[in-house]
C-alpha cells in the first residue's frame, strides 16, 4: 500500500524473465553510481571482444543504476536496485533522449527467511527479474558475479506453484473490472505439441474460491487442491478431457500472468508487493 505508483508504473505489463541470486558480497548502495560507470566499461568490453576500454570514457551503451526505497516488504528488507541499459543517441542534439534498451531489478518482499542470520558484508536481493535481450542479461549477470562473488540461476515455476498462482490471485479482490481466469495445460506424448486453454469468466473463479477456502487470508495446499479439481471436474463434465492427466504451463488472472518458464507479467499495482512476495519465496527456496 505505501508503493508509489508513479515510480514504479514501468514495472507493469512488460514480461519479466525471472532468476534467483544468492547474497552479494560487499555491495554498497553509496556506490551505485560507481557500479554503473564500471558496469557500462565492462560492457563495451565485452562487446569489443574483450578489448580494453577506459572507465569514464563516453560510450554507445550508457548505464544507470539506482535504487528503488518502495519495493520492501517489511524493514528488514534490502531496497529494490534497479539497472537500465540506454543506447546513446547518435543525434547531433544533446536534447534527444537516449533509448532504454535492457532493464534487471534485485529486490527482496518479505525475505526474511534468507536475510536475518546473514553476515553483515552481505545483502540479501534474491529475486532478479529483466526484460531485454538476453545478450545484455548474460553480460550484466556476469559483472555482478564477478563484482560481488554471487550466482544467479534461472527461476522456473512448476505446475504446483503455478496452481498456487492462479488460486491466490483468483480469490483477489479488484477495484476494476477484472478479465478472465485462464488456464493453459500442454498434453504430453503426442507427436505435435498441443496446448489446451481453459478460460474461467472471473466473478465465477473468485466465487467458486471463495467457497474453497475456509480463513479468509491463509491458504492451504488443500484448498488449493480443492479449487484446481473443481476447475478439472467442471472441464471433464463438458469435454470429456481429464485436464489432470496434462502439464499446467501458464496462469493469467487480472492480477498477473506466470509461465512455467519463469516469465511473468504483473497487470495490477494494487497487488505488486504481493506478487513480488510470491516470486521472492520461490526464488528463496532456490538458493536454500
Amino acid at each position: 500500500e505505501n508503493v508509489d505508483l508513479q515510480k514504479t508504473a514501468f514495472l507493469l505489463r512488460k514480461a519479466w524473465t525471472l532468476y534467483s541470486v544468492t547474497p552479494l558480497y560487499r555491495f554498497h548502495r553509496g556506490r551505485l553510481r560507481d557500479y554503473a560507470r564500471l558496469l557500462s566499461a565492462f560492457i563495451a568490453a565485452e562487446k569489443q571482444k574483450g578489448l580494453a576500454v577506459e572507465v569514464g570514457v563516453e560510450l554507445d551503451i550508457k548505464v544507470a543504476v539506482s535504487s528503488l526505497a518502495d519495493l520492501r516488504g517489511s524493514e528488514q528488507d534490502q531496497a529494490a536496485v534497479l539497472v537500465e541499459l540506454s543506447l546513446r543517441s547518435r543525434a547531433s542534439s544533446r536534447n534527444s533522449e537516449d533509448k532504454l534498451v535492457w532493464s534487471g531489478w534485485f529486490c527482496s518482499v518479505y525475505g526474511d527467511d534468507l536475510s536475518e542470520n546473514m553476515p553483515e558484508d552481505f545483502t540479501c536481493l534474491p529475486l532478479f527479474l529483466t526484460h531485454g535481450a538476453e545478450s545484455y542479461t548474460s553480460m550484466v549477470g556476469s559483472w555482478f558475479q564477478k563484482t560481488f562473488d554471487c550466482c544467479f540461476r534461472r527461476l522456473a515455476i512448476s505446475p504446483l506453484n503455478l496452481s498456487w498462482m492462479v488460486a491466490m490471485w483468483a480469490g483477489c479482490q479488484l477495484d476494476r473490472a477484472a478479465s478472465a481466469v485462464e488456464l493453459v495445460f500442454s498434453v504430453p506424448c503426442l507427436s505435435q505439441p498441443l496446448d489446451i486453454s481453459y478460460a474461467i469468466h472471473p466473478e465465477d473463479a473468485k466465487a467458486l474460491w471463495d467457497t474453497v477456502q475456509k480463513t479468509p487470508g491463509e491458504i492451504t495446499q488443500e484448498e488449493v487442491d480443492v479449487f484446481m479439481d473443481c476447475l478439472y471436474a467442471h472441464f471433464h463434465r463438458h469435454f470429456k478431457i481429464y485436464l489432470s492427466a496434462a502439464k499446467l504451463v501458464k496462469v493469467s488472472t487480472a492480477v498477473a500472468s506466470a509461465h512455467c518458464d519463469g516469465i511473468v507479467k504483473i497487470l495490477h499495482s494494487q497487488h505488486l508487493l504481493g506478487v513480488l512476495m510470491l516470486l521472492t519465496e520461490l526464488a528463496i527456496s532456490q538458493i536454500q
